[in-house]
């Protein structure tokens, strides 16, 4: 009986710390956005007016859909984090985890209804067909039939312009469709006014005109993966900022294009101004990047070159295998897979790490060939001699074989080296913001292509002149070495 009174008081104390525990679940299932402390944001940085890098800022992320994001995330009390992506592949982050929520005029359809969570619409944009000056056929939706579009081939004015009959050449966003307009290599591009208004803005001499203002008006709204449970909290923070005026600011601050500003910066001035960033874009992921990937996949070309000689067929067989699914496949596939693929079975890896397993991993293929060769050039006789002085394999290996191959292998090591490179810039469609990234994120608000792409060109050539300097150095040691 003494210790009844006591054992109530403890079950009563359990009960109420399930109790707090439950309603405290309670409270994170119903804001989650809230109970994780930020937002973490998915958007392409190339799309001006709406999500590009800003020179006026320092090239600071801004524009209208940014800075929504931004007010909602303030409205929320959470921290907000923007994660840049290629638009081709954003929802595949999206529904990898690499972010919480799209935002990026992402058009409400019922397609992506029935696959996303879709907030209420913050934005509304009107379709037009944009032409060149000089070209009067085009006066309808109707009169695309036949003709040639340059649209992101996974918007949905892609889908307006195959509905015209057009046929549609993809390009990555709206500032290259207006580009290769502008050469003609089109006959037209079907986007939102905003983005066409806010281009002439920047480049009035611009031979392009709105031929046709479409009937299509899509409401654009905030993307989630389904059944999320974000919506609450972001339809609550949308509807504050609707009735405080807060996007109606933003949108004046974005959208409402002054035909009569001042014209761009100079293109000497724009490439004078970039030539440090884009350096240390270089410096800081490009070359490290190439660096570290290099050295991995050697170690893995080495063990794999290795296993393809032995004499166990089981070991050689996956070695070749291994070979065989490296350069059957994609680089570009590699990385999607390694970066947007395993999150879906539990194995999330950050982006610079998922760029060094794919690129490892590819280089490690290729060059176990070249390895394999170079050991097999070595006479059978130099095998015979390490023996005959009492080294075993590895020995022979490591004090016989290996110097000898490696004079053989430096010069294709090298070309796989200098192809690293080159391919680094792949890396950006996995959010790393490398050398090629940078210069589209300066080109795309300022449409300056050729002057941004053509530094970031020069930068990695100067990169790979200095690797075949190093290499023709190397070679000239090794023939001294080997001569003694």
């Amino acid at each position: 009986m003494h210790h009844l009174p006591r054992s109530i008081l403890a079950v009563l104390l359990l009960t109420a710390l399930a109790l707090t525990a439950c309603g405290s679940s309670g409270t994170d299932s119903s804001d989650p956005i809230k109970s994780a402390g930020v937002l973490r944001v998915g958007t392409e940085g190339v799309y001006p007016p709406y999500s590009f890098h800003d020179a006026s800022q320092g090239g600071q992320l801004a524009g209208y859909d940014v800075d929504v994001a931004k007010a909602v995330a303030e409205k929320l009390g959470v921290e907000v984090e923007f994660v840049e992506t290629p638009w081709d592949a954003i929802f595949a982050a999206l529904e990898a985890d690499r972010f919480d929520i799209v935002a990026n005029e992402v058009t409400i359809t019922e397609e992506r209804k029935q696959k996303y969570d879709l907030s209420e619409p913050y934005s509304i944009a009107q379709g037009v067909i944009v032409t060149r000056k000089d070209d009067n056929s085009i006066t309808s939706l109707a009169d695309l039939k036949g003709k040639r579009t340059a649209q992101n081939p996974t918007s949905n004015w892609a889908t307006v312009a195959r509905n015209g009959g057009a046929q549609v050449e993809s390009v990555d966003g709206f500032s290259q469709a207006i580009s290769v307009l502008n050469d003609g290599r089109v006959d037209a591009v079907v986007n939102d006014s905003i983005s066409v208004l806010a281009y002439k803005a920047e480049h009035p001499d611009a031979p392009i005109k709105i031929a046709v203002r479409l009937d299509e008006r899509s409401d654009q709204a905030f993307a989630a993966r389904k059944d999320s449970g974000l919506l609450p909290e972001l339809n609550k923070a949308l509807d504050e900022l609707r009735a405080d005026g807060t996007l109606t600011r933003i949108s004046e601050k974005y959208l409402d294009v002054d035909l009569s500003k001042a014209g761009p910066t100079s293109t000497w001035q724009l490439i004078l101004d970039n030539l440090w960033p884009l350096a240390r874009a270089a410096i800081e992921k490009t070359i490290p990047l190439t660096i570290i990937s290099f050295a991995i996949g050697l170690v893995i070309a080495l063990v794999v070159a290795l296993a393809r000689l032995s004499s166990n067929l089981a070991i050689s067989g996956l070695a070749r295998f291994y070979i065989s699914i490296i350069r059957g496949t994609p680089l570009l596939v590699q990385l999607f897979i390694v970066f947007y693929a395993l999150p879906q079975i539990g194995v999330r890896i950050a982006p610079f790490l998922a760029a060094v397993i794919a690129f490892s991993l590819n280089v490690g293929g290729y060059a176990a060939e070249i390895i394999r060769s170079a050991i097999l050039s070595i006479p059978k006789g130099q095998w015979e001699a390490a023996e005959t002085i009492g080294l075993d394999y590895v020995g022979a290996l490591r004090r016989i074989i290996l110097p000898q191959a490696t004079r053989v292998a430096v010069p294709p090591l090298s070309n796989t080296l200098i192809s690293l490179v080159k391919d680094t810039s792949l890396a950006s469609t996995i959010l790393v913001t490398e050398l090629f990234r940078t210069a589209q994120n300066v080109a795309a608000p300022t449409f300056e292509f050729f002057a941004l792409y053509g530094t970031a060109a020069l930068y990695y050539w100067i990169i790979c002149l200095v690797l075949s300097f190093a290499q023709n150095r190397y070679e000239r040691r090794l023939e001294r070495y080997v001569a003694r």
